[in-house]
């Protein structure tokens, strides 16, 4: 069995593995829609190169896109900052460190109308990942091209609008499930009704597959996001064929070539029976329309121009799928924010797909394979019975609430990080056939001090130039949309919008009426010692911690923390459990605090060494400000770093006290070792 799988294989198929197998006898363009949505496809038109792009502040995002089109992209998709995505202006003291940083900063109307000058927004397809602050920011986005002469009407593109997803996941939630849910409805109900090309929704098995999961989970947790949201608004009075013609979904695609294949073609087959089952009749409501994007989780730092080939195979395997849209990612994306050479390539990647290879030469050419239909059948069985195992736990929300969805989703990654790091899952030039040296690589710096500097200035001229009578009505308008439950609140968003309010002020209207939520993360012990059982090194380092905790009488005691705006929780949840796995004594932060609010947490837990872990790029202004805060708090453990860090930034972080750095192919056994030796050092360093 290939480990990369997430179902069996075999090393031979035949046509006995085809007996029982449906759909054999359908074509593309019918129900079910396994082999694609559209009779002709990429005959006709080829998949969408759409690169998800956005960093600094709005005009340095406009000049990447511009080019990105002129270069044969045929739409954009928007990568906003975690401010952005979390409702807060750049002006907001919390999160200085985060603006611009890991996508563009977003305040206001004027900051859209900067990000898409010159983009004919009436023409060109423009897809927003954004799903938390989701109310503003489409809002802004309809009165940018209002003002730019654009109707809603004819606007063209998709707002994700999955707040389900970030609960399982991601962690760029706002407000607690059941207000997100009202928020994600009126947003449906008001596209539907003035935005006819436009799709409501985009439902997330991409940042799914990415948190741990394998492909059938992924499949049946984001079949059961859209089930529920699908319900609900049929609940709310809105036709099943309306709501279905403009919904769509996003998928990962890894390194499970067959398995990825299998699964796009599977995801068509279930969808199309599930929105039968929901009512629909119309064929556009029962087929799935799909963008997909490479895997960020198996791009590696290590021989890091390795990803372009495995960038490569995943891009051919989404367009064996019949993707309507495609990302492919930058190879240098493990190592820091992408430079633009590797962005170039990135795209080049598709276009070479599409004009030199000859894949849009015929439609499905896998249809009959006795593997691919046996795989495609039994990736359908396999997603319903995780769809019956939801069901049992009450639905996706309880099973969300009971923490099903994480236990099963961190399993996934503890197993695959456990995996790699005992050679078992093979990653070439990581744990198989490393090379003596690294790949040094042009990274793209961006300066978040100069770009809080100016979109505070723009927010200050901004708020002297507006009506402040007409802003302040407007907001109490929308909080009272939010109390009352009467009105649309992205009506009442895009009001707002016009008189000049700002992101974080359409938030804190509504914060008035859902204050903001937080849930803990959690690390649930023994999957990483499982899948690690009898492994020589593991045990190894297993033995260097039970000698720590003789010669102190106690377990070695790590903080573990996430900094500023940063949700990714993958990371440091596989390395809390594993610690604890290894015996010691672990404990992860809550996630957005301060580098202030975090030293007083670390503080009270008196631990023998912090951990940090970083995703988004802001390390540089967070990580010495926790030390320093630390210090002011007596707390005098050796502070680790793990993450995304950019070559150049290492020294930076060790003249400021950090003791360790761990890149994210790092083997958990090697961490282990570094922070008793970290410990160590500590206890003999004069203080």
């Amino acid at each position: 069995m290939n480990d990369t799988t997430s179902l069996p294989r075999k090393p031979l198929y035949t046509a006995a593995d085809l007996e029982g197998v449906p759909w054999l006898d359908t074509g593309p363009g019918e129900y079910p829609y396994l082999r694609g949505v559209h009779a002709s496809m990429y005959t006709g038109r080829p998949w969408t190169i759409r690169q998800y792009a956005g960093y600094a502040d709005p005009a340095a995002s406009n000049l990447a896109y511009r080019r990105a089109l002129e270069a044969g992209a045929m739409g954009l998709s928007v990568a906003f900052d975690l401010p952005t995505h979390r409702g807060y202006d750049s002006d907001h003291a919390d999160i200085a460190a985060d603006v611009g940083v890991a996508g563009v900063a977003i305040d206001s109307v004027d900051d859209m109308a900067r990000l898409f000058e010159g983009v004919a927004l009436d023409r060109v397809s423009v897809s927003m990942t954004m799903s938390g602050a989701v109310l503003p920011v489409l809002a802004a986005f309809i009165v940018a091209a209002q003002e730019a002469g654009v109707d809603a009407a004819q606007l063209r593109g998709t707002i994700q609008n999955d707040i389900l997803k970030e609960f399982m996941v991601r962690n760029t939630y706002i407000f607690a499930p059941e207000p997100s849910m009202r928020i994600v409805t009126d947003v449906v109900r008001y596209v539907l009704e003035h935005m006819p090309h436009f799709n409501a929704m985009s439902i997330s098995g991409y940042h799914i597959q990415e948190a741990g999961a394998d492909g059938v989970l992924e499949l049946a947790l984001a079949l059961a996001n859209a089930r529920e949201y699908v319900r609900r608004l049929i609940g709310s009075g809105v036709d099943v064929d309306r709501v279905g013609r403009q919904l769509s979904f996003f998928f990962a695609v890894g390194r499970d070539f067959f398995g990825e294949i299998a699964k796009l073609r599977a995801a068509r087959v279930l969808w199309a029976e599930l929105a039968r089952s929901l009512g629909a009749r119309d064929p556009r409501a029962m087929q799935l329309r799909m963008h997909c994007q490479t895997a960020g989780s198996t791009l590696t730092a290590r021989r890091a121009q390795n990803n372009i080939v495995r960038t490569t195979v995943e891009a051919i395997a989404a367009v064996f799928g019949s993707t309507q849209s495609l990302h492919t990612n930058a190879w240098d994306e493990a190592l820091s924010l992408p430079g633009e050479d590797a962005a170039t390539l990135a795209r080049d990647t598709q276009l070479i797909l599409q004009h030199e290879m000859g894949l849009c030469d015929v439609v499905d050419p896998w249809a009959g394979s006795y593997l691919m239909e046996a795989l495609t059948a039994r990736t359908v069985e396999a997603v319903r019975a995780t769809l019956a195992q939801i069901d049992a736990q009450g639905g996706v929300i309880a099973a969300i609430e009971s923490g099903w969805v994480a236990a099963r989703v961190h399993e996934g990654a503890a197993r695959i990080q456990a995996q790699t790091d005992a050679g078992e899952r093979a990653v070439i030039g990581v744990n198989r056939f490393r090379a003596p040296h690294d790949d040094e690589s042009e990274s793209l710096d961006v300066d978040a001090r100069k770009v809080r500097s100016l979109q505070v200035d723009r927010l200050r001229r901004l708020r002297a130039s507006r009506d402040p009578r007409r802003v302040r009505a407007a907001l109490e308008r929308l909080a009272e949309v939010a109390r009352s439950g009467e009105g649309n609140l992205l009506a009442a968003t895009i009001d707002a919008m016009h008189a000049r309010a700002t992101i974080g002020e359409c938030t804190s209207a509504l914060e008035q009426i859902w204050p903001r939520w937080s849930a803990p993360a959690r690390a649930d012990r023994g999957a990483w010692a499982r899948a690690r059982a009898s492994d020589a090194a593991w045990e190894g380092a297993k033995d260097a911690v039970a000698n720590w905790r003789r010669t102190r009488g106690r377990a070695p005691r790590i903080v573990l923390l996430k900094l500023g705006q940063d949700g990714h929780d993958r990371g440091v949840r596989v390395v809390a459990a594993a610690l604890a796995d290894a015996g010691f004594e672990t404990e992860i932060g809550p996630l957005f605090v301060t580098p202030a609010q975090a030293a007083q947490w670390a503080a009270s837990r008196s631990p023998d060494i912090v951990g940090v872990s970083t995703l988004a790029g802001a390390h540089l202004s967070l990580v010495p400000a926790l030390i320093e805060a630390l210090r002011a708090a007596d707390v005098e453990a050796p502070v680790v770093v793990g993450g995304i860090v950019a070559r150049a930034d290492h020294a930076r972080l060790a003249a400021h006290g950090v003791a360790a750095q761990f890149g994210p192919d790092t083997p958990l056994d090697g961490i282990v070792r570094d922070l008793l030796r970290a410990t160590r050092r500590a206890a003999t360093t004069p203080s």
